[in-house]
């Protein structure tokens, strides 16, 4: 009980799909064994056990699937790449009238709000509009509450640090029931909505789009149909910022990008 095989779990991949139609064989294989396993431990589940409970649809599948895509993330995360987003990206975007950033796989939130702090620093946080996508309702709900543990926050405060904050990360948020609560006029500029990276389309035109830890989960095949979904939604000139971990390299569109940081991975779009 708890430990899936390959083979077990192309099965499981093939029932997912016909009963709710989402398909995860796109994904990387060992990253999904681990949380399909990890599920199976959690809910004392064998591979019939599981299967039967899938097969009821509804709920019961929607919740195995928000378990393997459930991503975990942090404010300030890799705090050089705020740094450089303040000097290379936002100094050239604040020319812009307005700007649109999606952030793509969102999680629970936590880079929307790392990106809207930057951008109040920045002076042009209120003509800008964040879109912030994820497949998890779940993490969505748990997103558009911008509620964090205190014990996060103290985490996520030394990121910001070491990220050249202007302030105190405190400053953003207030304390109730022990919890941290992102300020309202914080949140006023971010949309949350659904949004599948492997079977939904462009939805509007960003200056730039931050897809950051997304792609390690994904096959070549299905990372190189991400990255044009990615390259039609940047407008000229759009950025793109991609995890430490990841690389244009054979996505298809390395000659339709500028390096601005190739340790970072930020690019822009120029052709």
């Amino acid at each position: 009980m708890g430990t899936l095989e390959y083979q077990e779990l192309e099965f499981i991949i093939v029932r997912v799909r016909e009963i709710s139609g989402f398909d995860f064989s796109g994904y990387a294989r060992p990253s999904l064994l681990r949380r399909a396993s990890r599920y199976l431990v959690k809910h004392a589940m064998n591979l019939s056990e599981l299967t039967t409970h899938i097969e009821q649809g509804g709920k019961a599948v929607y919740d195995f699937i928000q378990e393997l895509t459930v991503n975990y993330s942090e404010m300030f995360r890799d705090p050089e790449f705020f740094i450089k987003l303040r000097s290379e990206v936002f100094s050239y975007l604040e020319s812009y009238p307005a700007i649109r950033m999606w952030v793509a796989g969102c999680a629970s939130g936590e880079e929307a709000y790392s990106l809207a702090i930057l951008l109040k620093e920045t002076g042009i946080y209120n003509r800008s509009l964040i879109y912030a996508t994820d497949l998890s309702e779940r993490v969505l709900s748990s997103a558009r509450e911008g509620i964090f543990s205190l014990g996060h926050m103290r985490t996520f405060s030394e990121n910001y640090l070491l990220a050249e904050g202007k302030h105190s990360l405190s400053d953003y948020y207030h304390v109730a029931y022990s919890q941290a609560v992102m300020l309202p006029d914080l949140r006023k500029n971010i949309v949350f909505s659904l949004h599948d990276l492997t079977g939904d389309g462009v939805f509007n035109e960003f200056q730039m789009v931050s897809c950051r830890n997304v792609m390690i989960y994904f096959n070549l095949e299905q990372r190189q149909r991400v990255f044009k979904l990615l390259y039609e939604s940047l407008a000229m000139f759009g950025f793109l910022c991609l995890g430490k971990r990841e690389t244009l390299r054979y996505s298809g569109y390395e000659e339709h990008f500028r390096i601005i940081n190739s340790y970072l991975n930020i690019y822009q779009k120029i052709r």
